[in-house]
C-alpha cells in the first residue's frame, strides 16, 4: 500500500510517499481503507520530535511510529476475531498512530461508526482535534448551561469544535482569534469575539468561569488574571511554538503543577484519552445539528508533507484534511 512514512526527525523533507506493507488486524482490532485523514498540531511535533522531551513517548532517536498520520474516515476492510458491531464495508471514522496511508489498522475501542451526514473529508476532521475538546470542556471544565467560557485558538481545528461544543452545553461563549477568522468564529455560534491583534483578552477586564487554551501563548499568570476567583482553566499543550526547545508548550504544565496546589483556581492539564463513547457522543452531536467540522482545505496523499506545512505556516483556520 502507498503510505507516507517518516524513518526520521526533521522538516517536511524527511517525509516519503511509498510503498509498505499493508498491515494484518489483530483479534481486537479493525482494518480501515482510508478515505481521508486530518492534519494536526499532534503530525508536526511528531515529524519535529518536538518538543524534546516528547522524544520518550515518541522515540529516543526515530519515530517509533513510521507513517504519520493520526485521525481518519473510511471503509472497515477486515474486522478481528473479537471485534463486535463492526463488519467489512461499514464506514466508520476513528483515531490512530498511521492514518496518512491506504489501510490504517486501529483498536476497536478507538474507532466507531461514521456521522452518516458527514462526507469522509468532513468526519476524519473531526476524531483527535473534536474529542480534545469534548474532554477538556465537558469531562475536566465541566460546562454547564449559563458558564461563561473563554476558547484561547477558537478557529483553530480543536477550537472551532470547543465552540460549537461550548455551546451545545449552554455556555456562554467567547472566542479569541485574529482579525481575518473573526466572521468564522462568530458563524460557529461564539456570542462574543475578541481580536487578539486588538484587545488583549487577559488585560480588558472580564473574567471567566472556564478558558479553555489550545495555543499556549501567554503565561499562567495572564490567564489566571482572565478567570473568576473559581474559575477553571484547562491546558491542552497545543499550538506551534520556535521549535527546538525541551519542554515547548509543556512548559506551562510544569508551572501549573507548581502553582496549582496554592490558588483558588483549578488549573488542569487536558488529558488525551480515545475512546469509542466519545466518539458516539461526538456523532450524536453531529446527527443533532449542533456540531459541524469546518474544513479549510484539501491535500492529495501523495502531498501530506504539504498539508503539514500549510497548517503550520500559513496559519491555517480549523481543518486541513488529506484524501486518500
Amino acid at each position: 500500500m502507498k503510505a507516507v512514512v517518516q524513518d526520521r526527525y526533521g522538516g517536511w523533507d524527511t517525509l516519503e510517499f511509498r510503498e509498505v506493507d499493508q498491515p494484518v488486524p489483530a483479534a481486537g482490532e479493525v482494518l480501515v481503507r482510508v478515505r481521508a485523514a486530518s492534519v494536526n498540531a499532534y503530525d508536526w511535533h511528531y515529524m519535529h520530535g518536538d518538543p524534546k522531551i516528547a522524544r520518550a513517548a515518541f522515540g529516543l532517536r526515530r519515530p517509533k511510529a513510521a507513517i504519520r498520520g493520526r485521525d481518519f474516515a473510511g471503509v472497515v476492510e477486515a474486522a478481528g476475531a473479537s471485534v463486535r458491531g463492526l463488519a467489512p464495508g461499514d464506514e466508520v471514522y476513528g483515531e490512530a498512530d498511521g492514518a496518512f496511508a491506504e489501510f490504517v489498522r486501529v483498536a476497536d475501542s478507538a474507532v466507531d461508526r461514521k456521522p452518516a451526514r458527514l462526507t469522509f473529508e468532513q468526519a476524519a476532521a473531526m476524531p483527535l482535534a473534536a474529542n480534545t475538546a469534548l474532554i477538556g470542556l465537558r469531562d475536566v471544565a465541566r460546562v454547564r448551561p449559563g458558564r461563561t467560557v473563554l476558547v484561547n485558538g477558537a478557529s483553530g481545528g480543536v477550537g472551532t469544535f470547543a465552540v460549537q461544543i461550548a455551546k451545545a452545553y449552554g455556555a456562554e461563549v467567547t472566542g479569541v482569534c485574529s482579525t481575518r477568522n473573526v466572521e468564522l468564529v462568530r458563524s460557529l455560534g461564539a456570542d462574543h469575539v475578541v481580536d487578539y491583534t486588538r484587545e488583549d483578552f487577559t488585560r480588558a477586564g472580564r473574567r471567566y468561569e472556564v478558558v479553555l487554551d489550545l495555543v499556549g501563548n501567554r503565561s499562567l499568570s495572564d490567564f489566571r488574571r482572565a478567570l473568576t476567583p473559581d474559575g477553571t482553566l484547562v491546558l491542552s499543550g497545543g499550538g506551534f511554538y520556535e521549535g527546538g526547545s525541551l519542554l515547548g508548550p509543556m512548559g506551562l504544565f510544569f508551572k501549573r503543577r507548581l502553582v496549582a496546589p496554592f490558588v483558588g483556581q483549578r488549573l488542569v492539564e487536558l488529558p488525551a484519552k480515545q475512546s469509542k463513547e466519545n466518539l458516539t457522543a461526538l456523532r450524536d452531536l453531529v446527527e443533532s445539528g449542533k456540531l459541524t467540522p469546518v474544513v479549510e482545505r484539501t491535500y492529495p496523499l501523495s502531498e501530506a508533507a504539504e498539508a503539514i506545512r500549510h497548517l503550520e505556516v500559513e496559519h491555517a483556520r480549523a481543518k486541513i484534511v488529506v484524501t486518500v
